[in-house]
C-alpha cells in the first residue's frame, strides 16, 4: 500500500492560558511521539509557543484521524498533569489541559517542508503574522 497523509493540527491548552514552558513542551513531544508510534504515525515536527501547540503529522489511511488526535489530547494531558508543575497548576484547574476544540488543516496544498519551517519557527519573536504582546491591532 503507498499513502502519503499529512496533517498539522493545532491545539490550544484551556483558556488559551500561557502553560507551555520548555518542560511543559519538553513533556508534551514525549507525549505525542509514544501516542503516534502506536498508531503507526510519525510526529515530522512539533513546537509550542506559550499557549497554542502545532504538530505535523503523517499518518496511515486506517487511522481515524479524530481518535488519533483524541488519543494525543488525552495522553500528553494525563502526563503533564501527572507532573503537577506549578506553571500548569496556576492556570489551570481541575483535571484538564487542552481545550475541547481542535484544528486540523490538510497539509496537502503547500510544500511539506515550508508548513515544517513555520511550525518549527513558532517560538521565533520576529517570525511574520506574530502578534505583538500589549499591543492592539
Amino acid at each position: 500500500m503507498v499513502y502519503k497523509l499529512h496533517v498539522h493540527i493545532v491545539l490550544v491548552p484551556k483558556y488559551r492560558r500561557e502553560v507551555m514552558t520548555q518542560r511543559v513542551t519538553a513533556c508534551l513531544r514525549d507525549a505525542f511521539s509514544d501516542v503516534c508510534g502506536r498508531y503507526g504515525a510519525t510526529l515530522d515536527a512539533f513546537e509550542s509557543d506559550g499557549d497554542h501547540a502545532h504538530l505535523l503529522v503523517s499518518y496511515p489511511p486506517k487511522v481515524a484521524l479524530s481518535k488519533l488526535v483524541m488519543s494525543l489530547k488525552t495522553i500528553s494531558s494525563m502526563k503533564v498533569r501527572a507532573e503537577n508543575w506549578p506553571e500548569v497548576t496556576r492556570a489551570l484547574w481541575g483535571k484538564h489541559f487542552w481545550s475541547p476544540s481542535y484544528c486540523v488543516v490538510s497539509a496537502g496544498g503547500a510544500p511539506l517542508e515550508v508548513i515544517k519551517t513555520y511550525i518549527e519557527n513558532q517560538q521565533s519573536p520576529n517570525r511574520p503574522g506574530r502578534p505583538r504582546k500589549g499591543k492592539q491591532p
